[in-house]
């Protein structure tokens, strides 16, 4: 009888990506994997609470380290999967002499032609209470300036027609994203540091889920690094070539040991 292993992963679609990797490797190690998503805040809730033995992944230490943080001293983190960040960036037609910085949003010519919706994700994630803040602190509420809760699809479709249509505009994102893999984004300089940072993309375990784990095992997924571009790749492929996510791992997977 195989042992079991429940992964999870946050609900979107490059957590899902990096989630399928780690869930072919657990598998070639002989476990049995139940996957399962959630949103961000209820995943950490879910993992505290033994939901879920191994979490792919804690951006540490902005984004997710509060989630974490109650649940630190039963977690071994084991590799770095990639290293994320949040930007705000617009599309490489906005003129970089006109608009390179956060701060160039409230320059009145720039402020007239750029669209006012800042189009996000969910309330949870890092971009999403970093982009709320940067609209009051740097003052582009009062210039008419909103972000926007939604979904993946609001905010990605939203980008793909806006492009289309050559639109001025902001888009909150962060690497890795499959937008990436085929679009040209300016990142604008963002002086305050409201941003976060860089984070790393950190697999964690319960810690009484890994001392049962091989050394083996332990030792492949400390060094499993897939990095930003990977990620954006297979998100690609998820998003934009209609893989699912374990049919994109093994796409790659099939590469690293060509």
């Amino acid at each position: 009888m195989k042992p079991v292993i429940r992964l999870g992963n946050i609900d979107l679609s490059f957590h899902a990506a990096s989630a399928a990797v780690v869930q072919r490797i657990l598998e070639r190690h002989g476990y049995e994997v139940i996957t399962s998503t959630s949103p961000h805040e209820t995943m950490f809730l879910r993992y505290g609470a033994r939901e879920v033995d191994m979490l792919v992944s804690a951006w540490l230490p902005a984004s997710h380290g509060g989630y974490l943080a109650p649940h630190a001293a039963n977690t071994r983190k084991l590799g770095v999967l990639y290293q994320p960040y949040c930007i705000w960036g617009v599309p490489e037609y906005v003129p970089v002499d006109q608009v390179a910085s956060v701060m160039d949003l409230a320059r009145p010519e720039v402020a007239s032609r750029m669209s006012h919706l800042i189009q996000g994700i969910n309330p949870g994630a890092g971009i999403s209470r970093f982009s709320r803040a940067m609209v009051e602190q740097y003052g582009l509420a009062e210039l008419g300036y909103h972000f926007e809760n939604g979904s993946e699809a609001d905010c990605f479709t939203r980008f793909e027609k806006s492009v289309e249509r050559r639109e001025w505009f902001v888009v909150p994102l962060w690497h890795p994203q499959f937008l990436h893999h085929r679009y040209a984004i300016r990142e604008l300089a963002e002086p305050k540091g409201l941003l976060g940072g860089q984070d790393d993309a950190t697999l964690i375990v319960r810690e009484e889920v890994a001392q049962r784990m091989a050394p083996e095992l332990l030792d492949e997924l400390t060094r499993l690094s897939l990095g930003n571009a990977v990620v954006s790749e297979l998100d690609y492929l998820i998003c934009r070539e209609g893989l699912s996510p374990l049919a994109a791992a093994d796409t790659w997977l099939f590469r690293q040991s060509a």
